[in-house]
């Protein structure tokens, strides 16, 4: 076997893989009951999903320029998605929409969120 057709059988499996663990993470979106779980559910198999679709990709076109710009999603997407995860859980247990009692430990009762707000 040659090095396309070993590098297209990769893609092949990387591509299946990932577009597996995003079905995966739009079924846990589905089926867990709070923001909590959900956010949980969805960017673990997201972040993954979308590094070997990057991955399959990269290998499929074989292409520097392609390549390069695959890259630069993959380290945008892994720099952003806990900060946007953190954002929105942050905001939902703000505004009261968590469910507290599902909770093992809760670090920002009695804290005063208007205080510690940062940059306004």
């Amino acid at each position: 076997m040659t090095w396309p057709g070993v590098a297209d059988a990769l893609a092949a499996v990387c591509l299946s893989l990932g577009a597996l663990l995003t079905l995966v993470a739009a079924i846990g979106m589905l089926r867990f009951p709070d923001l909590l779980t959900r956010m949980h559910a969805v960017t673990k198999p997201q972040v993954l999903g979308l590094l070997l679709v990057c991955t399959g990709l990269a290998l499929r076109l074989r292409d520097p320029g392609a390549t390069g710009l695959l890259v630069l999603v993959v380290v945008a997407q892994m720099l952003t998605a806990p900060v946007a995860s953190h954002m929105a859980g942050r905001a939902s247990y703000r505004s009261g929409q968590m469910r507290t009692d599902l909770l093992v430990v809760d670090e920002l009762t009695g804290v005063d969120l208007e205080e510690n707000r940062g940059a306004p």
